[in-house]
């Protein structure tokens, strides 16, 4: 399988957006996006993603070229209309008046519409978590996962994550966790390559559980512990749809089908300024927290895997799939 270098793959990852249409202005934030996927070691989230995002502009899903309008509705709160582009400069845009009203205001909130595939929710809440803020953020997609006892999907994976800052611009620690099992792409992944998938991540259109990997496409992806999970799910959609003004999941385009349809999902984002709440205190507290976790032995802090992965691959690089790195170079 090739490997490439950092900087080889920062090079493909940009020129393959905007050789397919992306607006050079908007590729930096995009590019370290993806890039910062795949050094987590979250395959399939990072290039795989990235040949459907070329494949949307090239079709027309996407508009690639457009800018995002940012609404101020208070000092401390946003509307950030996507304009039918992609999430990341939406988001990036919206960043730029939400980080200095929650430092501000002590916390600031903002809702993105006619939006896109925010692709790693943690990227975007790691980023305010940098800035020295509290962040937690959501995105909702495409129907996937049905209600406990039902078989019709009516929410996507829906992701939450939280991250939490450390001095210096850090991160203590981050959470990025969808409302299922597993993420759609690893199902996708597997039936792309005829494997088959453990029980417990997916169910056939029944809803019975499946080792299926294609019958799990078709039915639905398992909410993670059931009931919680979809109601984590649930309150995505809220925030994300309802709030956010975004399409609910069965509104939306498709994800994968060339179909040229905007797909119009949302994210939302609060941003909390720790030191101001927590009368100076937030930073000790987290230490005693993190410490407690990790002087135990075999525990870990979330999100430690990605960071040591970061690290790891870095230096290693980054293995692509023969026929996937042709086809990005083919953007390019």
């Amino acid at each position: 399988m090739p490997v490439l270098p950092v900087p080889a793959a920062r090079d493909l990852i940009r020129s393959a957006l905007t050789g397919s249409g992306l607006a050079p202005r908007h590729a930096p934030y995009f590019t370290e996006a993806i890039l910062d996927t795949e050094l987590s070691g979250l395959e399939g989230h990072g290039f795989y993603w990235l040949d459907y995002y070329c494949q949307h502009l090239r079709s027309g899903k996407v508009n690639g070229t457009v800018d995002p309008e940012v609404t101020a509705l208070s000092a401390s709160s946003f509307r950030v209309d996507a304009r039918h582009g992609f999430a990341h400069p939406a988001i990036e845009a919206g960043f730029a008046q939400l980080i200095p009203a929650a430092k501000a205001q002590g916390i600031a909130a903002m809702g993105v519409f006619n939006s896109y595939n925010a692709a790693t929710l943690g990227f975007h809440t790691g980023t305010l978590a940098r800035a020295g803020l509290l962040a937690i953020g959501a995105t909702n997609a495409v129907p996937t996962v049905a209600p406990v006892g039902g078989h019709r999907p009516i929410i996507g994976t829906n992701p939450i994550s939280y991250a939490v800052p450390a001095p210096k611009g850090e991160i203590a620690f981050l959470v990025d966790q969808s409302a299922t099992a597993v993420a759609w792409t690893a199902v996708k992944r597997a039936a792309d390559q005829g494997q088959a998938i453990p029980l417990g991540w997916a169910l056939d259109a029944t809803g019975a559980p499946t080792t299926d990997a294609e019958a799990g496409l078709a039915g639905s992806m398992a909410p993670a512990g059931g009931v919680k999970g979809f109601s984590i799910g649930l309150l995505v959609e809220v925030l994300c749809a309802a709030l956010a003004g975004g399409r609910l999941g069965l509104q939306q385009g498709s994800f994968t089908d060339n179909d040229g349809q905007p797909i119009d999902n949302g994210q939302f984002f609060i941003a909390i300024d720790p030191q101001g709440f927590s009368g100076g205190g937030f930073d000790a507290t987290i230490q005693q927290l993190m410490t407690s976790i990790t002087e135990q032995e075999g525990a870990r802090l979330p999100n430690a895997r990605r960071d040591a992965n970061k690290r790891r691959l870095a230096v290693e690089g980054l293995e692509i799939e023969a026929g996937l790195l042709a086809r990005l170079q083919a953007f390019a």
